[in-house]
């Protein structure tokens, strides 16, 4: 997928489900369940076992339904592997600038964490696609805003503390779009193997975008 393609589709959506999976077994119901609610940003952390090659049997699978990226990366190894496993984007919870310039010249989406003004412009100056402002709960809706103020020009994805309930506050806060973790893919969804509570609330999720960005 260019790109390009995969950028805009995610920004469309402006959701990205972080699955931090019990087992790679459950991702593709997982996935599916996401994808059938409406997020087809689907992020598979690498805290999930067999990260890796789950990202490859998830791009086989549903690689042309969805948005497939590879979190919690920390290293330029790691960062590698995944894109070529089948990862189009790359999360990271912390600002490496050699992870960002790896990702760009495999030509995928860059999203790397950072949270002070001086970390986020930085990160975008080195060439994210995205910037993650990690962690969101610390910073909350007007945290964006009050950055947009002066640098209009950043894009950026909060993530942690994100729920169905304030996603609308940050897309009105100006997000081009959010991470969603436990709140979208809760434990006990997970632990029951219960698909249609995850599609349910991937449907909420979604619908609040939209309504957030229709007004």
């Amino acid at each position: 997928m260019k790109k390009e393609v995969a950028f805009q589709k995610l920004a469309d959506c402006g959701v990205v489900a972080v699955i931090r999976a019990q087992s790679d077994t459950q991702l593709l119901d997982i996935a599916q369940a996401l994808i059938a609610g409406g997020v087809i940003g689907v992020e598979v952390t690498m805290s999930t076992p067999k990260a890796i090659s789950g990202i490859q049997k998830l791009a086989d699978a549903v690689g042309d339904k969805c948005v497939l990226g590879v979190g919690t990366v920390l290293d330029v190894g790691t960062c590698a592997s995944a894109i070529h496993a089948g990862a189009e984007f790359v999360v990271a919870p912390i600002l490496d600038l050699a992870t960002i310039e790896t990702t760009r010249r495999l030509g995928k989406i860059s999203i790397p964490g950072a949270f002070s003004p001086t970390e986020i412009f930085t990160a975008w100056n080195a060439g994210a696609d995205v910037v993650k402002v990690y962690p969101g709960s610390l910073a909350g809706p007007g945290y964006i805003k009050d950055l947009l103020s002066p640098m209009p020009f950043l894009r950026m994805m909060p993530s942690g503390g994100v729920d169905v309930k304030n996603i609308g506050a940050w897309i009105k806060a100006g997000a081009v779009m959010v991470g969603a973790g436990a709140s979208l893919v809760t434990k006990d969804a997970m632990s029951k193997g219960d698909w249609g509570a995850i599609t349910a609330m991937a449907k909420q999720f979604v619908d609040n975008v939209k309504a957030a960005r229709a007004t």
